[in-house]
């Protein structure tokens, strides 16, 4: 099967916007919290988490969905799995692209919409995400294309939060805060999963879009250390609740 023709988020409003907060985040990104790891804790999370959802699996053809300037995608690449990371935003592009020439990372960093995606079905062992789906106009149809892509036995992984409605740090927001953005109130009325999915949700939607043995995981380990880091900077903790969910397409 040839691969789709690429489409661009100019051709949609909506896509435009979401672009445009993240060029425009693009250059202090991982600056920002919660976007590299920077404890021995941290560390220690992100290394059983991946550990997890991997399943010890060698040297996958995997897509970073969403890739932003390249956290999972150097994650992965330094496992040894051949990575390619995908985004709509060009400036988190060229970032990745210049982390990736000054580690001395072989990744393929491409610019481009995830929910239609140019590559042939069942081109990947492994599509993951961060992070991402509450940024998407048409979340499910995403989803779709990335089991579109899976070879048999491949899987999907998210990794996302939601609000926690029991928690209140009382604290304001973030300045830099995605969701109370100028560009993202433009727009947050188009975006079906702005606030978020639970665990338990994603699950499900996982099942409905016919994977199989779904599971996840609450990051326990990983909400612990970022806590943890947020109370020694003096920062409110947050009060999402994070996890990941995965699930496998049907054997060939």
């Amino acid at each position: 099967m040839a691969p789709r023709s690429r489409s661009s988020s100019a051709s949609d409003p909506v896509k435009e916007q979401v672009a445009a907060h993240w060029d425009r985040r693009a250059p202090t990104f991982d600056e920002d919290f919660g976007h590299s790891i920077r404890t021995p804790d941290e560390r220690a999370a992100w290394d059983r988490i991946l550990d997890l959802v991997l399943g010890g699996r060698p040297a996958l053809d995997a897509l970073d969905a969403g890739c932003g300037t390249g956290f999972l995608a150097f994650e992965l690449t330094a496992r040894g799995h051949r990575v390619t990371g995908v985004d709509f935003a060009p400036a988190m592009i060229a970032e990745a692209r210049r982390k990736a020439q000054e580690r001395g990372a072989t990744v393929r960093f491409e610019e481009g919409d995830i929910e239609q995606l140019p590559f042939a079905a069942g081109t990947f062992d492994l599509v993951i995400s961060r992070h991402v789906l509450w940024t998407l106009p048409h979340p499910e149809a995403a989803i779709d294309e990335w089991i579109r892509l899976l070879r048999p036995s491949g899987r999907l992984v998210v990794v996302d939060s939601h609000l926690d409605p029991s928690a209140s740090t009382g604290a304001p927001p973030p300045t830099e805060n995605a969701r109370t953005s100028q560009e993202y109130a433009a727009v947050g009325d188009r975006l079906p999963f702005l606030a978020g999915r639970s665990r338990e949700q994603i699950e499900t939607l996982l099942r409905a879009h016919g994977l199989r043995d779904v599971r996840s995981d609450p990051l326990q380990d990983l909400v612990a250390a970022q806590t943890r880091r947020m109370i020694e900077q003096g920062r409110a903790p947050t009060a999402r609740r994070r996890y990941t969910v995965w699930g496998d397409r049907a054997p060939a």
